[in-house]
């Protein structure tokens, strides 16, 4: 199978998303890109990923980027993460505009000096999701890689999103057939020493475990998460 650079933060859907390329076959090397997120503490989640799977794992410092792209409860410690649940109304405080298009940029020169055939990124099937996540940006971003990269990059140089498919329970789903350790896997905002049950990630993984039928093993602060019937 491929040689693939996957951009893997540490959370749910990224582990999932090396786990499963691993047991395909990919020749893995895992990319982290610390963007000056306040829930830096996932990397470590990432690191152990990388560990697990005998992969290669760089953390590329990006951090004094992240001061410049304020107004954001990832990225601006004066924006408050909000216990937000996913159906709140209005535009979320949590985006980061065009974080994926940063990230990408850094693994597709990645897997230019790798001689890659593919990078790999975690976006899944989420209506709700930021508008660069989805595969009509995906497709578009990698026509641009392929006119920036012509002669230089593998020449089947790709860009994969396994889990574009699949909705967040999903991935739990298929994580669960995998072997995925989840108390391995970081998703809070807020990044503490436990998850901390309110922001809208902590949310949203809350509910992709009861959705899934499995067994959530994850320590939160608090949680409110509704039970589904």
């Amino acid at each position: 199978m491929s040689k693939t650079v996957a951009i893997v933060s540490g959370g749910l859907d990224s582990v999932t998303m090396a786990y499963h390329l691993h047991a395909q076959g990919h020749t893995l090397r895992l990319l982290s890109v610390n963007y000056g997120q306040r829930h830096l503490i996932e990397h470590e989640f990432a690191a152990k990923a990388a560990r697990t799977l005998g992969a290669p794992h760089d953390v590329v410092d990006l951090s004094p980027v992240g001061k410049l792209m304020h107004g954001s409860s990832l990225t601006d410690l004066d924006v408050d993460v909000p216990d937000q649940k996913r159906d709140s109304p209005g535009e979320s405080p949590n985006v980061v505009p065009n974080r994926n298009a940063l990230l990408l940029s850094v693994a597709f020169a990645v897997a230019v000096a790798e001689k890659a055939e593919a990078v790999a990124i975690g976006v899944i099937d989420d209506p709700q999701a930021a508008p660069d996540a989805n595969t009509a940006f995906l497709d578009s971003f990698l026509a641009m890689e392929k006119v920036a990269t012509r002669g230089y990059a593998h020449p089947e140089l790709t860009l994969t999103a396994p889990l574009a498919g699949l909705r967040k329970s999903g991935v739990v789903s298929l994580g669960e057939e995998l072997g995925v350790p989840w108390t391995e896997t970081w998703t809070c905002m807020r990044g503490g020493a436990v998850h901390c049950g309110r922001c809208a990630s902590c949310w949203d993984r809350q509910e992709a475990f009861q959705e899934a039928g499995v067994t959530d093993p994850t320590t939160y602060q608090t949680s409110d998460a509704k039970v589904l019937p």
